[in-house]
């Protein structure tokens, strides 16, 4: 099957469009949760927040997770690997150090 070239076009610069626009930021008051600076979504029940929050303290390096609620409660386990993944700390490489390793000197 073949489409014409003007359609191919027209839905990739759509699909472009569309992801380019981002997550649109929802303030709280509106449903929208933020943790620790990050928007996660919109309309989280309690334990999807709570296993969220759990996730990110852990991704920080404060291993935190109710191991009750993560084996019986999808919405915390959900949010328990969402809080870990969106929350690692970025690398920064520190300035002006010695190279890792044996020198040839």
């Amino acid at each position: 099957m073949t489409y014409p070239k003007s359609l191919v076009l027209l839905t990739g610069s759509l699909l472009l469009f569309n992801a380019c626009g981002g997550i649109r930021h929802v303030p709280e008051s509106q449903g929208g949760f933020y943790y620790s600076g990050i928007y996660f979504g919109k309309n989280f029940s309690e334990t999807l927040k709570e296993g969220t929050r759990d996730g990110c303290k852990t991704a920080k390096g404060h291993y935190t997770k109710n191991h009750m609620l993560f084996k019986s409660d999808k919405d915390y386990n959900d949010g328990w690997f969402l809080g870990r993944s969106r929350c690692i700390p970025l690398f920064h490489p520190e300035e002006n150090t010695e190279p890792v390793g044996n020198s040839m000197e």
